[in-house]
């Protein structure tokens, strides 16, 4: 999960809409360890900024900011 810390938030952000957007097309991602240690890794980072990645509205919004 730590492989991330060097990246901006900003960027994978965008690299995960991206596979989320397309993941009923690319089934094969959705468990990958990646995908997984990517959303882990922004949440939390969204935890860290007061986000509750516990309500799907307030990870949305994130995301998308």
């Amino acid at each position: 999960m730590l492989r991330f810390s060097h990246f901006p938030a900003s960027e994978l952000k965008s690299v995960y809409n991206a596979l989320y957007a397309h993941l009923l097309q690319h089934p094969e991602l959705m468990d990958t360890e990646f995908l997984t240690d990517l959303q882990s890794w922004l949440q939390h980072v969204a935890g860290q900024e007061g986000v509750d990645v516990s309500n799907h509205g307030d990870w949305a919004r994130w995301l998308q900011s």
